[in-house]
């Protein structure tokens, strides 16, 4: 049974990576022509464009999608969104999961990729983590997207939970920008997208469903940074392995 399902694992990872490619060079061209608009529209056509990409690969990659919790986002408000970070299905899952436009803080040398780049960049708030002026730049950009009326996507734990905790430790940069701009936290708990990209396993694609749901608002004035992280990594934590 093990060695039936590595084997169908392979081949539902070609097709998925086919289906990936070609939708990538359908939409590549819609894309690219939003650069000819100025922020914030240029984010909020690129947000339509990605949701109908991503449904579109979501459907013939055979991965069912059940998001929870959209009503917690109120009209005319802009907020942080956090979530927690297994697999590399997170972002495509999230991005147009959040009910309205958004940008995701990403790492930088993704953006080199040739066509896949230039979606990626549109789409993001690009980072070099091991470059101290590029996580400074990366910060004020993000003041910059909110101010802009577009929601931001964090992902605290800073890279892939491989562990066998429910979270790993949060970083204070998604806490500290919803203190200083004033702006409301969501936390955001995705599940079973390593179910699909296990982390332990090379090109293996397990067609099921995925989940993210979306907590009520975190408010932060009044807040500091380390007791904002506390509550909203509690929450997260309980939430999930309540749900799990």
């Amino acid at each position: 049974m093990n060695l039936l399902k590595n084997i169908l694992g392979r081949v539902f990872a070609l097709w998925s990576l086919l289906v990936f490619a070609v939708s990538l060079l359908v939409y590549f061209i819609p894309i690219w022509i939003t650069g000819l608009w100025p922020e914030p529209k240029r984010t909020i056509y690129v947000f339509k464009i990605f949701d109908i990409w991503m449904t579109t690969f979501f459907i013939f990659s055979g991965v069912k999608r059940k998001i929870t919790g959209k009503d917690n986002f109120k009209k005319g408000q802009v907020y942080v969104v956090v979530c927690n970070h297994n697999s590399f299905m997170d972002v495509p899952l999230s991005s147009s999961a959040i009910p309205g436009a958004n940008k995701t803080i990403a790492k930088d040398e993704m953006a080199k990729i040739p066509v896949f780049g230039t979606i990626y960049k549109r789409g993001s708030v690009l980072v070099n983590r091991k470059s101290e002026e590029s996580r400074r730049a990366s910060y004020t950009k993000m003041k910059e997207v909110l101010k802009m009326g577009l929601h931001m996507c964090i992902y605290p734990e800073g890279t892939r939970n491989k562990t066998s905790q429910p979270l790993q430790r949060f970083h204070d940069g998604a806490f500290k920008l919803a203190v200083e701009t004033g702006k409301a936290v969501i936390p955001a708990v995705i599940f079973n997208t390593t179910k699909v990209l296990p982390t332990n396993k090379t090109f293996f694609f397990w067609p099921q469903q995925v989940e993210m749901h979306f907590l009520p608002a975190i408010e932060s004035p009044g807040r500091s940074t380390q007791e904002l992280k506390e509550e909203v990594f509690e929450v997260m934590k309980n939430y999930y392995l309540n749900h799990q």
